[in-house]
């Protein structure tokens, strides 16, 4: 019974480290231009299609992956740039419509540059699997749980130790007085949109030798990484790593103790929960205290 508890703890933490990612992305883009940014999920597919495919004509995995990376942040650039910018003052309604289209855009896009089949990438460091306590996990998994660490740790480096990362922050707190002290706003949004995009292509890389890489791979992960920004508090940083990594355990034991075919309904019983008792997340008691 432990060995099987495990197991389900390890395949969620594992996801659930994508899910923080995407999450993270959210709150991100949430504080420094109050958009919710459907389109993240896209990011992810991005970073997983472009790394399989450069990865079989030849090009190295690193190369690849920062290749990905790059193609993400421009198309992050551009979504900020041509869709959200220019309906800055519409309503919150229209902004999230247009970041749906913005979603619905990209992966038709994808699937004209990539086609609707399945991409593979092989595993990172060999697929034998490594054993735990009487649980098993492939050794991507490590890849995953660790490049996600690593990132969230860049990002809590990058918002406390550089002056783009504390502009982001103040417009986060509050945009016009960011603007009077000479914060030019639409570059922090700019940027928001561009370490998003990085942050969901770099997640799709990891994950892909494990979920395999299609156009439609960004739809759920997208909603669950919204479910877990949700979860920690809508702007929250840590909230949304934290939502990620529940979410994913959640979803991983629903999967295991109760069935399969019920997996992705698990996110969706969490945020209809979250949004009737807990409009504010986990750690989003007010929109001043964001991360």
């Amino acid at each position: 019974m432990f060995a099987e508890l495990l197991q389900y703890m390890l395949s969620g933490l594992t996801i659930g480290a994508i899910y923080a990612l995407a999450g993270l992305g959210f709150s991100i883009i949430y504080n420094a231009s109050h958009v919710i940014n459907f389109a993240q999920g896209e990011f992810i597919m991005i970073g997983g299609m472009a790394s399989a495919t450069l990865t079989a004509s030849g090009v190295p995995l690193p190369l690849a992956i920062l290749i990905g990376c790059g193609g993400a942040m421009l198309v992050g650039v551009a979504v900020a740039k041509f869709a959200v910018e220019r309906a800055r003052n519409a309503s919150t309604v229209t902004l999230i419509i247009i970041t749906i289209g913005a979603s619905i855009f990209l992966r038709g896009l994808a699937e004209l540059v990539w086609g609707k089949d399945f991409k593979r990438l092989d595993a990172f460091s060999g697929e034998t699997p490594i054993q735990f306590l009487g649980a098993s996990m492939q050794p991507q998994s490590l890849w995953v749980v660790g490049c996600a660490g690593v990132l969230i740790v860049a990002i809590g480096l990058f918002f406390n130790k550089t002056l783009t990362g504390k502009a982001m922050l103040a417009t986060s707190h509050n945009r016009l007085a960011a603007q009077l002290v000479g914060i030019d706003v639409k570059r922090v949004v700019l940027a928001s949109f561009a370490l998003s995009a990085a942050l969901g292509a770099i997640g799709g890389a990891v994950v892909a030798p494990i979920t395999f890489s299609y156009t439609e791979m960004g739809i759920m992960l997208g909603l669950k990484g919204f479910t877990a920004a949700v979860l920690g508090g809508l702007g929250h940083g840590p909230g949304a790593v934290a939502g990620g990594l529940i979410v994913g355990v959640a979803e991983a034991l629903g999967a295991g103790y109760i069935s399969s075919a019920y997996k992705d309904a698990v996110a969706f019983v969490i945020i209809l929960a979250v949004l009737l008792f807990m409009p504010n997340g986990l750690f989003g008691k007010r929109g001043a205290e964001r991360v």
